[in-house]
């Protein structure tokens, strides 16, 4: 080797002794953090912020043995598994076992449970095979997780960029303290502006127009039926993307490390995994009893192809805004499912399984592209996938630590009667059942969902993000993102395309500000509840 040859750094592994241990520790308190938070009060907070910030006190501590946690890479393994503990213990595992729970049929939270516990962890391998292609680059916004990565990013290198991200972490958690939703604020600096847009019309939409025309748009199940004609046109154009020797407008910008033979062979193995364990749930929890030979095959295809179908529209959403509808989604499949006429404990593990997946494929994106960025934005592609799997590793450490605390503490809950709110909706609408007109909303609603998802094309999603604001009630969010785009397009045109990179700063600390701010006053109202 000459001697001005660079050697190529070694990306640090979770199995180093060190990083393991913390590894397993952040993966328990974000477990516990999201069964506290999902049971008490509904929510998941994303903890990717203080897995960060956790490995960069570490970093300042004075000790020989605590000097490699500033090394980024470390800090950026560390955030990634408690991220994905959070996520996958609350909304992977507690939230499907609670529905049999509801359902009372606690045999089955065991059968269950190991059915879920499988799905996550083929969820985040679909996406470790997904992520950075063409249908889902790297170069795509994942708002959260440039929230994370420049949080980590200032605290190694400082300068002026650390002032910006300070003054926009302040603004978001001050915002956040009157109710402004800041990280939406962040997110519009971010993500893509035509998405947003069909995102913050969506949020206005179901935010108003009840309460101007008096017009129940969930009792037309209108959200529901613009996702699902969205849904399927976007699964077309994910189709046509990888196969394509083109693909979409976006894509060609970017340079991939995952090709479309990649990409497919994940997909394809991943959905006949979900095969195998519909398969594997229907009859340990004695599904194969209760149906049809025809039926009972029918439900196996049905649940795969919603759980991978899910998953793909959360992965979308979560791409271009930041945001993911993961409860929307089970929910529709739920639906959809009882129109075929499945029996009632068949929809209850639909749906549980349905939820299971999608949570953590957004979540472990969001690390993701937080790695991308602090690896230097994909110049080094090697490196990149390098630290990309070492990422993925320390994700299913965390998935199994997230396991273990569920098994072991979810009787605690359920003793309390306490689940994931959800959950009683999915058990009410199980119970209430459902008629020909609700076919015939879905069908009326799915054909526009289609036009606008097809006008806006695989670049700009705008189906998707508009039916996903059908789905959040919460109008503020929507003025708020349209106000943060109109901001970001008068400092764009005031100041020329160099101010992006301010936005992107700014808007990266708003987020983090709200994500702190949520996740403090969460913990504080968790200590006052009785």
């Amino acid at each position: 080797m000459e001697k001005n040859e660079k050697v190529r750094a070694k990306h640090p592994s979770p199995f180093e002794f060190g990083t393991l241990i913390l590894i397993i520790l952040l993966s328990a308190l974000g477990a516990i953090v999201g069964l506290e938070l999902i049971t008490r009060l509904g929510t998941t907070p994303n903890t990717s912020i203080i897995g960060a910030l956790v490995a960069i006190v570490l970093a300042q501590v004075p000790f020989a043995f605590l000097r490699k946690y500033k090394d980024v890479n470390r800090q950026n393994l560390l955030q990634t598994a408690i991220s994905g503990a959070t996520f996958s213990a609350a909304n992977g595992l507690m939230l499907p076992i609670g529905i049999v729970f509801l359902m009372g049929r606690s045999d089955l939270i065991w059968p269950m449970l190991i059915g879920v516990a499988l799905a996550v962890i083929t969820d985040a391998t679909i996406l470790y095979f997904s992520f950075d292609s063409k249908a889902f680059p790297a170069q795509g916004a994942w708002p959260p997780g440039i929230a994370t990565a420049e949080s980590i990013k200032t605290a190694a290198e400082k300068g002026k960029s650390g002032f910006i991200l300070i003054a926009g972490i302040v603004g978001g958690a001050t915002g956040k303290y009157f109710g402004i939703p800041m990280d939406i604020l962040g997110v519009a600096f971010i993500g893509n502006a035509f998405a947003l847009t069909a995102f913050g019309i969506g949020l206005l939409t179901r935010g108003y127009v009840p309460g101007l025309t008096g017009i129940d748009l969930m009792e037309l199940y209108l959200p529901h039926g613009v996702m699902i004609g969205a849904g399927l046109v976007a699964l077309v154009q994910i189709i046509r993307t990888i196969t394509s020797e083109k693909g979409s407008e976006d894509a060609e910008k970017y340079q991939v490390t995952r090709n479309a033979a990649e990409f497919k062979k994940g997909l394809g193995r991943g959905y006949l995994v979900y095969v195998g364990i519909a398969a594997l749930l229907a009859i340990i929890t004695g599904l194969i009893t209760k149906m049809s030979v025809g039926m009972f095959i029918l439900w196996i295809v049905f649940a795969a192809t919603a759980a991978i179908v899910s998953e793909l529209i959360v992965g979308i959403a979560a791409m271009y805004s930041g945001w993911f509808p993961a409860f929307a989604t089970a929910l529709i499949f739920l639906v959809l499912g009882m129109l075929i006429g499945f029996p009632p404990l068949a929809l209850a593990i639909l749906v549980g399984f349905t939820a299971s997946t999608g949570p953590a494929f957004a979540d472990m994106a969001y690390d993701f592209k937080a790695g991308w960025v602090l690896r230097g934005e994909g110049k080094d592609p090697e490196f990149e996938k390098e630290g990309r799997k070492q990422q993925y590793i320390a994700e299913i450490i965390a998935f199994m630590v997230a396991i273990l605390v569920v098994g072991l503490v979810h009787q605690f809950y359920f003793a309390q009667d306490l689940v994931p709110p959800v959950n009683r909706v999915y058990v009410a609408t199980i119970e209430a059942g459902t008629n020909p007109e609700v076919a015939k909303y879905l069908l009326l609603w799915a054909i526009p969902g289609a036009i606008i998802q097809f006008i806006g094309g695989p670049s700009r999603q705008l189906g998707v993000l508009f039916a996903t604001g059908l789905l959040i009630k919460s109008p503020i969010a929507g003025i708020t993102v349209l106000i943060g785009l109109a901001i970001r397009w008068l400092v764009l045109k005031i100041k020329g395309k160099e101010a992006q990179g301010m936005l992107y700063i700014l808007g990266a600390g708003s987020i983090a500000g709200s994500a702190l701010f949520s996740f403090f006053k969460s913990t504080i109202r968790l200590g006052q509840i009785k």
